[in-house]
């Protein structure tokens, strides 16, 4: 079964993302900071993560460094989640090394599709 791990601190969007992608059929893991998650993707090395970018301590463009910069873990896509999602954006949180973003409000349809597009 296929393992996604999300990282996310906001109790309503970890609901809302564990549900859709449980529904879908995956294996979920999370946690609620990058400085709890880190640790468990190291030694879990899930499918794929989706990390929110403004979490409490260390965020999630550092913690997405630090996993891509890290042998076990740099080849597992990172989906960024995002709600200030601007124009440009796009561009600097690839550069930060996350493969995608999605902008928050999650859309099902939209999450999904991402998500199949590194599977």
């Amino acid at each position: 079964m296929t393992t996604i791990f999300v990282i996310e601190d906001q109790a309503t969007n970890m609901k809302l993302i564990t549900g859709i992608l449980s529904r879908a059929g995956f294996n979920v893991k999370t946690a609620t900071t990058a400085d709890i998650g880190i640790p468990m993707i190291i030694e879990n090395k899930p499918d794929l993560v989706l990390m929110d970018l403004h979490l409490p301590g260390t965020d999630g463009i550092t913690a997405t460094r630090i996993l891509k910069n890290n042998e076990s873990t740099k080849t597992i896509p990172i989906i960024a989640l995002t709600a200030k999602a601007m124009e440009g954006d796009r561009e600097s949180i690839l550069e930060a090394g996350c493969d995608e973003y999605a902008a928050k409000p999650i859309r099902y349809k939209q999450l999904l599709e991402l998500i199949n597009n590194f599977l």
